[in-house]
């Protein structure tokens, strides 16, 4: 398909306006119109954060190909804004280059810039600094500080955007206000009016306001002068759905901003899976009805470091997530299609035509065999101590991870025990979030853990005299009511109820690959190389770290570019941590209690020669000290 001179000159980063360039809703007749022409549209949500820059081409390509004629992206505040006053724009965060591949690959572009995206993303998309300057902050309401603060970024966001809205020549049609807000108890409708405003302010006129909620919670979720739209799966009652929008929007076009194909998975739960069959009778029918539809999730793709989010699922039920975010989606983490993409597109092609565009082969996958790995160093030795912590702070009582400034990683608190009155005595960890290693005298005593919930650990009074617990961040809440979730010790600890107080807090963010790899440097351990070896039925006899996390290192060998391609790490035998290759970090694994056993790593990770990879072990490692490249994912599984 030709593509119009302006979004030619828009791929080479040239806007051009053309005065017949609008994109409205016309509410009389219950449609949008793109300069003034019925249109309709069938999207797919592809989050640019998810997947690897170098990989954005072919996963649009692969969506146009399906027939799809708009891509849908939330804009992650976090990812952006990492620290006060830090913008990022370049890499993965590079949100303009994303803009101008889907003009590329003919796709329109509707944009949902939150501030809160939820997504299964850490805290929902927010920075966790907000909480560091505003401890009592309240998140999604008129809260001046934090409206102050909302204000700020969408001043840099638009700045960087604006130029791609629709009647700026640009492909973005429509821009979301909030995200799901009539599920927020907040019902805060001052936030909601002022934060139309202020994306009006900026929007003007050049897109269209929307707003996304499900069927029963309109109520809280319509903002006055902005387009409602819905958010669900497959249902067997489509009218009664309609109807429930029209009680709060009598007129306008019917849109499902998200349906969905698939669903999330937390850690310790069985995969989700969706069944094609069970899907597409409801998407027929809303496009029989003449409804736009956007597919969340189109391609998934994977919470790369430490940006997957949680659940609390009720009171006291903490479900962190996984890193893939395959989403039994129509598209896998690697952006191939699936059976369910051919069903999908077959449909799709009934409704509007499928472009000259060849649905993209699946990218090559290689099974690099196994690799042994040699241990460095515990992470709470003093070279670890040295090398890896950011700082120490001393305190009366314990401080949370957001008062010490930390994204994430882990936080060593300490202190001494007093004397014992009885023998065992009770350690108390009410507010834990989310999960201490707890070490007497640097020996592993046992785990306390926020989703099980056990906050209680009985100590021998022969167990020794220095405490330490060791807290790891498993990800803020991404929905519900307590996105304002700090992390470490929110509460006073007690030993038979008595406060234990005198606290040193050892920072451990582990962001730093370079100071992860001069601490391996420093040991002198020869590097370990991988092996091709059999792999089908690897058992792996495991060893406890009851001295604390510990680091390990490897080379992987690359001869050629015809040897580079997609490949997963399989954990089988680990326990708990992360793993870095070529500095990045691939996010968490977990693979004792699963689902997901393997990490997605993107060919662009790689490189020819040596491949530098760190493993942080927070618990156990097989005593062979190996793990295996696999050419296929291990996603519904335990080790």
């Amino acid at each position: 398909m030709q593509l119009p001179l302006c979004l030619l000159a828009l791929c080479a980063a040239v806007v051009c306006v053309s005065a017949n360039r609008t994109f409205v809703v016309d509410y009389e007749n219950d449609r949008f119109l793109k300069d003034g022409q019925p249109f309709r549209f069938i999207a797919g949500s592809f989050h640019y954060f998810r997947a690897h820059p170098d990989t954005w081409q072919k996963h649009l390509r692969t969506m146009r190909a399906a027939g799809l004629n708009a891509v849908t992206t939330y804009v992650e505040w976090s990812l952006h804004n990492p620290r006060d006053g830090a913008y990022v724009w370049r890499g993965i965060a590079d949100l303009e280059r994303f803009i101008r591949l889907a003009v590329a690959e003919d796709l329109l572009v509707i944009l949902r810039p939150g501030p809160y995206i939820c997504a299964e993303r850490d805290m929902g998309g927010f920075p966790y600094w907000l909480l560091t300057k505003y401890p009592n902050i309240r998140l999604r309401t008129a809260d001046i500080d934090y409206l102050n603060e909302v204000r700020i970024w969408y001043s840099v966001l638009f700045a960087h955007i604006s130029q791609y809205l629709y009647g700026n020549g640009g492909p973005i049609i429509m821009v979301q206000v909030e995200n799901e807000y009539g599920s927020y108890s907040a019902c805060d409708g001052n936030y909601r009016t002022w934060l139309r405003d202020e994306t009006q302010s900026h929007v003007k006129d050049k897109a269209v306001l929307f707003t996304n909620d499900g069927p029963s919670v309109l109520r809280c979720g319509k903002i006055p002068g902005v387009l409602a739209t819905l958010d669900f799966g497959a249902t067997r009652d489509l009218s009664n759905t309609w109807q429930r929008l029209r009680r709060f929007q009598p007129n306008g076009p019917l849109v499902n901003a998200e349906y969905y194909p698939g669903w999330l998975t937390h850690w310790t739960e069985p995969m989700a899976n969706v069944s094609t069959n069970g899907i597409i009778g409801t998407f027929i029918n809303m496009l029989d009805s003449g409804a736009s539809v956007n597919l969340y999730m189109f391609f998934g793709g994977t919470n790369f470091g430490f940006t997957a989010g949680a659940n609390e699922n009720g009171p006291g039920n903490y479900l962190a997530d996984i890193t893939s975010y395959d989403y039994d989606a129509p598209m896998t983490e690697a952006g191939d299609v699936t059976s369910k993409y051919q069903t999908l597109r077959s449909i799709i092609g009934r409704y509007i035509p499928l472009p000259d565009v060849p649905v993209p082969q699946p990218s090559p996958k290689r099974a690099y065999g196994i690799v042994r790995l040699t241990s460095c160093c515990s992470l709470l030795s003093p070279e670890g101590r040295q090398i890896l912590a950011t700082g120490v702070v001393r305190a009366t009582r314990p401080k949370t991870f957001e008062a010490l400034n930390q994204y994430s990683g882990l936080v060593l608190y300490e202190t001494w025990l007093p004397r014992f009155k009885r023998d065992p005595s009770i350690l108390h960890v009410p507010g834990l979030a989310d999960r201490a290693y707890v070490y007497v005298d640097n020996e592993l005593v046992g785990i306390l853990a926020r989703e099980t919930p056990i906050f209680d650990l009985p100590l021998s009074a022969s167990a020794g005299s220095l405490l330490q617990l060791l807290v790891e961040n498993q990800g803020r809440i991404n929905y519900g009511q307590q996105i304002n979730d700090f992390k470490g010790l929110t509460q006073d600890v007690t030993l038979d109820k008595k406060v234990l107080n005198n606290w040193n807090m050892t920072k451990y963010p582990l962001e730093s690959v370079e100071d992860l790899l001069q601490l391996v440097a420093q040991s002198n351990a020869p590097e370990a190389d991988a092996a091709q070896e059999d792999i089908q039925n690897l058992k792996l006899p495991r060893k406890l770290l009851r001295s604390g996390p510990a680091i390990y290192a490897s080379i992987l060998r690359i001869n050629s570019e015809q040897e580079l391609a997609d490949t997963y790490l399989d954990m089988s035998g680990w326990g708990k941590g992360v793993v870095f290759i070529n500095g990045e970090n691939l996010g968490r694994y977990w693979p004792l209690v699963g689902p997901q056993v393997t990490l997605f790593v993107p060919a662009p990770v790689l490189k020819v020669g040596n491949n530098r990879l760190i493993v942080v072990e927070y618990q156990q490692a097989p005593i062979t000290q190996q793990l295996v490249f696999r050419d296929k994912p291990i996603l519904n599984a335990r080790s």
